[in-house]
């Protein structure tokens, strides 16, 4: 069986509060795009429970602790579950710290497609239990649908937006920002206006009401994400954002925009509306 994990953009993000466990209240909007990672496994002769090959994108660090196989034991644990041997396949497409929920997506999908492959039978609120653990993002992907999200990020809430007709650009900069590094540096505040009130708004309001909270102090420290950014709306970008703690930035487009030019050292892709 194969899937294909998708990213998602963060359109807003507000870091509400410290929480007293040590990570933070936020409010954001989940919105899924159609940049994808291939996932396949299929049943494997080997005396092992699982063989994991990995190519596309290269993945730091050990295979053995990669989220996909996290997420794996996971199911393996969950009430004693029996699951035939397998090698798992990742096709990775989706930049890593990029602020696009590529891993998370990676795990949510591979519990969807461990329940569909082998008949488990596990319902989704206990699959968005075990994605939780893996990651506060990673419980959207099983529903994989336009979402307010709150509290660390879990708590979901279904929303009517729908921007399937626009261009998305991502642009990504040889830049990795750690997550732990961009907590580090925001200053927490309630939002004056909700995002749920900011999305139903046309979408050239967006530009001067929507804002992503970590934006600020990570611009000051690296001026070239900025740059992108400017960019984006020099070429036309109705809205434009960095996704997430970044380090990628997005742009939302009427027309299609030429940028073949502008971006040749950076991770670049384009959807076209559907």
């Amino acid at each position: 069986m194969i899937c294909f994990p998708n990213a998602k953009i963060n359109l807003g993000l507000n870091i509400v509060s410290r929480r007293n466990d040590g990570f933070h209240n936020l409010e954001t909007i989940f919105y899924p795009i159609n940049i994808k990672d291939g996932l396949e496994i299929i049943n494997s002769d080997s005396q092992e429970e699982y063989q994991f090959f990995q190519t596309g994108i290269k993945i730091d660090g050990d295979p053995s602790k990669n989220i996909v196989i996290k997420a794996f034991d996971l199911v393996k644990n969950h009430s004693n579950i029996n699951i035939p041997n397998i090698d798992i396949y990742l096709l990775k497409k989706i930049p890593t710290g990029a602020g696009l929920g590529g891993g998370s997506s990676d795990a949510a999908f591979i519990l969807k497609l461990l329940n569909e492959t082998y008949n488990l039978g596990i319902p989704i609120n206990e699959l968005a239990e075990l994605a939780l653990q893996i990651g506060a993002d990673c419980p959207f992907f099983l529903y994989n649908k336009p979402a307010f999200a709150s509290g660390i990020g879990s708590q979901l809430k279904p929303i009517n937006l729908d921007l399937s007709d626009m261009y998305f650009l991502i642009v990504k900069p040889d830049v990795f920002i750690s997550t732990k590094e961009a907590y580090s540096m925001v200053t927490t505040k309630a939002p004056i206006l909700s995002l749920q009130d900011i999305v139903s708004r046309p979408l050239y309001e967006w530009k001067e009401l929507m804002k992503n909270d970590f934006e600020d102090p990570i611009f000051k420290k690296y001026p070239q994400i900025c740059k992108i950014k400017q960019q984006l709306y020099e070429l036309g970008a109705t809205y434009a954002s960095m996704s997430g703690s970044g380090s990628s930035l997005y742009g939302i487009f009427y027309e299609k925009p030429d940028f073949q030019k502008l971006f040749n050292n950076h991770f670049t892709w384009l959807s076209s509306p559907n």
